[in-house]
C-alpha cells in the first residue's frame, strides 16, 4: 500500500484518463487510499469520455476502487474540485455546479498557505497556441498510443521481475526534439496566461510530463498524469510544492515562500 503520512494541504492531479487502454487505475487507487488531504483539485481528462466514445471503453475492478476511493476522500472531508478538460470536455456543461464538498469549475485559482495565487486549469487552452496541425503532428499522435501500449507490457515485464515502475515512453519522449520543442511551447503559453492574469503561477496537466519549478518569478507546476509518469503535485501546510511519485516519493520540490517576500493583492478565488 502506498505511503502518504503527511496531511497535505491541497493535492492536484489529472489525465487519469479513466475508460481508456492505458490508465493505471490500480496505482492511482493505492495512491488516493493513502491520502490526506484538506482539498484535491482534479484537473481534468480523469474519466476519458473521448475514448470511450470513439473506442472500446476499459473499465474494471481498478477504475471502481478509483471511484470508491474519491467517494471516501469527501466523506472524509476533502474538497473536491473538478476543473474538466478535453477528454471529459462534456462535464464542463456542469461549470459552476456546486454539490456537498465538490465543485465542477472550468478554471480556478488556488492560494497557497504562503500566499502565492496559481491559475489551476487543464491546459488545452493553448492547443492552438503549441499545436501546427501538420500531417507529421497526426503521425505522432498514432504512434504515442503505439508506445504506450508497449510501454503497459514493458512494465508487466518489469513487474514480474519485481523491478519498480519506469516510463519507457517518457523516456523516448525525451529523445525526440519535436516533443521537446511542443512542451517548451506549451511551458511558455501557460506562464504567459498566469502573468496576464497578475497571478504568481500555474498549475496544469494535458501534455503528460510531470514538472515543478520557477521561471522569471512565477511557478510552473504540471501535475502529470496517470498513464505515463504516475504523478501529482501536493502543497504541504506551510506552502511549499512538492511533485509526488505514486508511492509517495518526492521528485521535486519548491520551498514555501519566504515571510519576508512580498505578496499580491488579494483577487476573487476563480478566474
Amino acid at each position: 500500500m502506498t505511503q502518504l503520512p503527511q496531511r497535505r494541504r491541497a493535492v492536484f492531479i489529472s489525465d487519469v484518463h479513466l475508460g481508456s487502454k492505458h490508465c493505471h487505475a490500480n496505482q492511482l487507487a493505492d495512491f488516493l487510499q493513502a491520502l490526506r488531504c484538506d482539498r484535491l483539485y482534479l484537473v481534468g481528462d480523469i474519466v476519458d469520455l473521448w475514448w470511450m466514445a470513439q473506442r472500446r471503453a476499459r473499465w474494471g475492478n481498478a477504475h471502481n476502487r478509483v471511484i470508491e476511493a474519491l467517494h471516501a476522500l469527501r466523506r472524509d472531508g476533502t474538497e473536491l474540485i473538478y476543473v474538466p478538460g478535453n477528454h471529459d470536455r462534456p462535464i464542463r456543461r456542469f461549470c459552476g455546479l456546486a454539490l456537498p464538498r465538490m465543485q465542477v469549475r472550468r478554471r480556478t485559482i488556488h492560494t497557497t498557505a504562503d500566499g502565492r495565487r496559481l491559475l489551476v486549469t487543464h491546459g488545452d487552452d493553448y492547443d492552438a497556441q503549441t499545436h501546427f496541425g501538420s500531417l507529421q503532428e497526426k503521425l505522432g499522435d498514432w504512434l504515442y498510443y503505439r508506445i504506450l501500449s508497449g510501454n503497459q507490457l514493458f512494465n508487466h515485464l518489469r513487474r514480474a521481475l519485481g523491478m519498480r515502475y519506469w516510463s519507457l515512453s517518457e523516456f523516448l519522449k525525451r529523445q525526440s526534439g519535436a516533443a521537446e520543442r511542443y512542451i517548451a511551447r506549451f511551458v511558455q503559453a501557460g506562464l504567459d496566461d498566469a502573468s496576464r492574469r497578475g497571478l504568481d503561477g500555474i498549475v496544469c496537466g494535458h501534455i503528460h510530463r510531470a514538472a515543478l519549478f520557477e521561471r522569471d518569478g512565477r511557478v510552473y507546476a504540471n501535475d502529470g498524469d496517470w498513464v505515463e509518469s504516475l504523478s501529482a503535485l501536493a502543497e504541504d501546510p506551510d506552502g511549499s510544492l512538492r511533485l509526488l511519485s505514486h508511492n509517495g516519493e518526492t521528485l521535486a520540490l519548491l520551498p514555501a515562500r519566504t515571510p519576508h517576500s512580498s505578496l499580491p493583492q488579494t483577487l476573487p478565488d476563480a478566474a
